[in-house]
């Protein structure tokens, strides 16, 4: 692919589904910028969408067409509410198809607690006590909120095989 002109690498690319031209973005520099060209997305949420919706979805500001097509696909798994969903070992905070906040991996947050917890009581140069935990209970909250809806959601899933 690399002496093929830009434009034939295009038109393969139009082949692709969604989730072939993520993975075609992660081969190399030069796919990443071919695959994140604004026709080839707009194209795509044409395609399973509609022109109705593609027309009102169009879109502002720094937004690209890649953006428009992930948040839609979001909305349509998870809904329009506000979601804790976990992509891997990351969990994030979605509402309306956003990604509010990125909560990070729970893996790295008990690692970072564990660190900070067997700090306490330990005097720093200055003189003073290191904090707590290096999150508060907020995220707490929203971690084991999102432990149960995974569960629940593996739950459904059993019961319906």
């Amino acid at each position: 692919m690399e002496g093929l002109p830009v434009e034939l690498c295009l038109k393969i690319f139009c082949f692709l589904d969604y989730q072939n031209l993520s993975a075609a973005q992660q081969v190399c520099r030069k796919w990443k910028v071919l695959g994140s060209d604004n026709i080839l997305w707009a194209n795509l949420f044409k395609e399973r969408w509609g022109e109705d919706r593609a027309v009102f979805y169009t879109p502002t500001d720094s937004k690209s067409w890649k953006d428009v097509y992930e948040v839609q696909d979001r909305c349509d798994r998870f809904g329009l509410g506000l979601k804790i969903i976990r992509e891997g070992v990351d969990y994030y905070l979605i509402y309306r198809g956003e990604i509010q906040r990125h909560l990070g991996p729970k893996r790295q947050r008990k690692e970072q607690d564990a660190n900070t917890l067997s700090r306490q009581g330990e005097l720093t140069q200055e003189g003073s006590l290191v904090g707590g935990p290096s999150y508060g209970i907020l995220e707490k909250i929203l971690f084991f909120i999102g432990d149960l809806e995974v569960a629940s959601t593996e739950a459904k899933r059993s019961r319906l095989m």
